[in-house]
């Protein structure tokens, strides 16, 4: 049976489209990295880039509200630059926020028996080889992929089943979020916000490129758009609230863990976050209160980009750029059965390049996404240009002054990840990790040009 014969479920509620954008956004980052922010730019730097980045993301957001309400179509950047710059950059988009997409979930793989580490000490056995100086053991590779295993199935058997596991868990990232923010505001020491900014500008872009990274995640809600039983208005509504919401989390978190911990603390910390919140209620109790409340946020991310994920490879499918075998949807869950299948491999295989694998797939993946982000902002100016008369239920403005905006704040991230910039990809791991999957991508994109896919009929 064909894919245009069966349909995706809409099966999604407005908060369900919330808690899949913000639970992504919020994942493990958030526990680990925040004494890095600190360390970098100082309490008030943190919070500047923070700012920053939240603007460049507030305003490749609006590009992306305006575009999912009025495409409300599985795939979401795929759809908007193949109507705007054709199949080609269509393509080039849809690749590149696919290996951002597969990074969060390999990533999340990678963390959670990162995470292991600390509520469990030396449990590590079974040695199995050493990668970039960081020895992998069997029951901490296990730990990763079964959990690869349980988020597959769950989005296998459904999309609803994935948003209420994604509702759950993001309350608890919440929960343990506002605790901290709690202890901050009764016990913190405010001495400890000082200095208030450390290198200047260079700490503050330190911090500022770790941002696509950390918002990635808002981008969901146009993959699922098409799923999502509500007017098409609010779909542009609840991607900007989501944004939102994340920002003044990460500016929450920054102020609390300033005000929890010292410089020469921060300095010899592993997970400033739990430290900090351990530190602010006199107890170690509430530092695993808080990691538990990390280990929310991987799931909610992992679960996040396997939906996402397997709905551009979908799409990509659909429209002849992949094999059909990407495009199948099962005959009884209505679910993009093969894409997921596809992430969900990948994910359990992460966790045996170990904990080195960490950084270089926050990089790999970062890229993908800020490129991913300049083509829809291109995408945004070019359909107001040439389609002023297309229905848009919600807009992002009178003017395209935010895609200009997107467009320009987009291109700046692309070129820090270039050699000689702060965030330079690290040569080989990070760079055979794009390179590989861009001679992948070429591979697919002549045999898309040839018309491979189209003639062969998607889903079959």
């Amino acid at each position: 049976m064909a894919v245009e014969e069966k349909k995706l479920k809409k099966v999604l509620s407005k908060f369900d489209l919330l808690f899949l954008a913000l639970g992504a956004m919020l994942g493990w980052g958030w526990v680990v990295l925040s004494g890095t922010w600190i360390t970098s730019a100082g309490s008030f730097g943190a919070v500047l880039a923070f700012a920053i980045g939240g603007f460049l993301v507030i305003c490749v957001g609006l590009n992306y509200a305006e575009l999912a309400s009025a495409m409300p179509r599985v795939g979401g950047e795929h759809e908007y630059v193949h109507r705007a710059l054709g199949e080609n950059a269509s393509f080039v988009a849809s690749w590149a926020i696919t290996l951002g997409y597969v990074s969060v979930a390999t990533f999340e793989a990678v963390a959670l028996p990162t995470v292991i580490d600390f509520l469990l000490p030396d449990y590590q056995a079974g040695y199995l080889w050493t990668i970039a100086g960081w020895d992998v053991h069997l029951n901490w590779v296990l730990i990763g992929s079964v959990g690869a295993v349980i988020i597959t199935f769950i989005n296998y058997l459904g999309l609803k089943q994935a948003a209420v596991l994604q509702t759950v868990f993001t309350l608890v990232i919440v929960a343990a979020g506002l605790l901290l923010i709690f202890g901050a505001g009764v016990n913190g020491e405010p001495a400890n916000l000082t200095p208030h900014f450390i290198g200047g500008m260079g700490g503050v872009m330190a911090v500022l490129v770790m941002v696509p990274f950390l918002f990635v995640g808002f981008d969901v809600i146009p993959q699922v758009a098409e799923e999502a039983n509500l007017p098409q208005a609010q779909i542009g509504k609840f991607l900007v609230i989501s944004v939102i919401g994340a920002i003044l989390f990460y500016i929450a978190i920054a102020i609390g863990v300033s005000l929890g911990m010292n410089q020469e603390q921060l300095g010899t910390t592993e997970l400033a976050t739990a430290d900090a919140m351990g530190n602010l209620f006199g107890s170690a109790m509430f530092a695993k209160l808080l990691i538990l409340g990390g280990v929310a946020g991987i799931i909610t991310s992992w679960n996040s980009f396997v939906i996402g994920g397997s709905r551009v490879l979908y799409a990509m499918a659909k429209s002849g750029m992949l094999p059909s075998w990407f495009g199948r949807l099962h005959p009884k869950h209505h679910t993009p059965s093969n894409a997921v299948l596809f992430i969900g491999v990948l994910s359990m295989l992460a966790p045996l390049l170990g904990r080195s694998a960490l950084v270089w797939i926050v990089d790999a993946g970062g890229l993908g996404i800020v490129v991913a982000y300049f083509l829809v902002a291109w995408s945004f100016i070019k359909l107001r240009k040439n389609e002023p008369d297309m229905e848009r239920p919600f807009r992002a403005g009178k003017s395209p002054i935010f895609g200009y905006l997107a467009l320009v704040l987009s291109f700046g991230f692309i070129a820090l990840y270039f050699p000689g910039m702060p965030a330079a990809l690290i040569w080989p791991y990070e760079w055979v990790m794009v390179g590989g999957w861009f001679l992948i991508g070429l591979y697919f994109f002549v045999r898309m040009r040839k018309g491979v896919y189209k003639e062969s009929g998607v889903g079959m």
